[in-house]
């Protein structure tokens, strides 16, 4: 463990300068206009890859953006971990939320402020650094390959047709993934679990134009009412989901699997501090840590209609429009959901409005075994490094590509995130602590260390 934290300290600097240089790439997946940023940042990637000793790096085309490999075999009988993690970002809007620059990252009060800088810049670099501290203290004791993508801020479609036509390539013992978070640096805590994901949008259309409100308000009926009313429509008093079906293939939580959910820490008076909230809200019956975790949801996106400039113009808008998604739990399927929630939604759209349902990305629930040999030297990592054991927790995020690691590979994949849940992820100011990027990149060849050791 010194040895560890005597590299680190000589180059922590180098390590924050690099990380920084990363971040600048404005590498935005979901908008074309980035394309050239996106390829950038993967060359860049590549490059640091190369730089830390990993051999036959290669930048893979696919039909979106290229994913990065590389891979160090040091000896075929000892057993491999597959490093995942994205390049690509969330758009940075609102720009006008932001404090300093999405782009140029920013240090304040020991974090640093940057699109990315946690989701997943921050954390799959320590990686890149862990191996680096690795190689050259000549300490790495397993085999590794590094499968970095561009795509999974926009559903990792093509990352999928990748793994199907590599999957000899890909070959290794479970899947290592930092994109997750911890419950804080004082309780250390690793997720066994990931919600899916259907993503949906929706348009209402009404009259073939725009049309003066006050001419044609009260005899046509308004889009955006309609919209509003249907979507309101979708939750009962009781923050139920009204979706026909929608639940009936949902696994409740034993008492036994509640009480060790719920005795994970949680201050109900700073959550609401951080958010600036009266109070929390949510499916009735179930605590906070539940309803994150291992309850369906069904979210707003995004939502507009008609004429949002500044001033006034008086118009009944021709269509209205909003994004919807809906995370999912075990054991329920994207496309069973996206079926019914299309076939609900058109159900109840009134007479007087069309309605068109889009089906964008989803992906797979999952949940990770606790009583592996990953998950055992991922505990012993974390002893290690902060003096307290880890807590198991479930993440309320989507990773598309952990299910079908499993289903194509065989192998299960261990989330060992170290980014936490105020960190404004997909948010303005998002943030990743300076500490705990160093200590993931302190943790992270322990895990190594002990996978090899419990797999003998």
């Amino acid at each position: 463990m010194q040895e560890i934290k005597n590299y680190v300290e000589t180059h922590k600097q180098r390590f924050l300068d690099e990380l920084f240089e990363l971040l600048r790439f404005p590498s935005v997946s979901a908008d074309p206009k980035y394309k050239g940023d996106v390829l950038k940042t993967a060359d860049y990637v590549a490059q640091k890859l190369k730089d830390a000793g990993a051999e036959n790096v290669e930048i893979c085309a696919t039909a979106g953006y290229p994913i990065v490999y590389g891979e160090k075999i040091i000896d075929s009988s000892l057993p491999t971990v597959l490093i995942y993690g994205h390049y690509d970002v969330q758009p940075a809007d609102p720009l006008e939320l932001w404090h300093t620059p999405p782009f140029e990252p920013t240090i304040r009060d020991g974090k640093i402020y940057a699109r990315g800088a946690c989701d997943d810049k921050g954390q799959f670099y320590m990686h890149v650094k862990a191996f680096e501290l690795m190689m050259e203290t000549n300490t790495l004791a397993c085999n590794v390959k590094f499968m970095i993508e561009g795509e999974e801020e926009v559903g990792s479609a093509n990352l999928g047709i990748f793994v199907k036509e590599n999957a000899d390539r890909l070959k290794a013992d479970v899947v290592l993934i930092s994109d997750t978070s911890m419950i804080s640096m004082e309780h250390p805590s690793i997720e066994t679990g990931l919600r899916g994901l259907a993503y949906m949008e929706v348009e209402v259309v009404g009259p073939n134009r725009d049309l003066h409100s006050g001419v044609y308000g009260g005899a046509v009926a308004n889009p955006a009412t309609i919209l509003c009313k249907m979507i309101a429509s979708l939750h009962d008093e009781n923050n139920h989901i009204t979706i026909p079906a929608f639940y009936d293939q949902v696994v409740e939580l034993t008492a036994e699997e509640k009480q060790a959910l719920n005795s994970a820490p949680y201050d109900e008076a700073e959550y609401t501090k951080d958010l600036d909230i009266a109070e929390v809200w949510g499916e009735k019956g179930y605590s906070t840590l539940e309803r994150t975790g291992t309850r369906p949801t069904l979210e707003v996106n995004g939502i507009w209609s008609g004429y949002i400039g500044e001033g006034a113009k008086t118009v009944l808008p021709s269509k209205a429009n909003a994004k919807i998604s809906m995370r999912l739990v075990p054991n329920q399927s994207s496309e069973e959901i996206a079926e019914i929630f299309t076939k609900h939604f058109e159900s109840i759209a009134p007479k007087n409005v069309k309605v068109k349902v889009t089906p964008h990305h989803g992906g797979e629930p999952v949940v990770t075994p606790t009583d592996s040999i990953a998950y055992q030297a991922a505990e012993k990592a974390i002893e290690d490094s902060f003096g307290k054991k880890a807590i198991p927790t479930r993440g309320g995020g989507s990773i598309p590509i952990v299910a079908l690691f499993e289903d194509v590979l065989g192998i299960k994949s261990v989330l060992f995130g170290f980014g936490l849940d105020s960190d404004a992820l997909h948010s303005p100011n998002e943030k990743y602590d300076i500490y705990n990027y160093y200590k993931g990149i302190e943790t992270l060849p322990l895990f190594h260390k002990y996978f090899a050791e419990l797999s003998k």
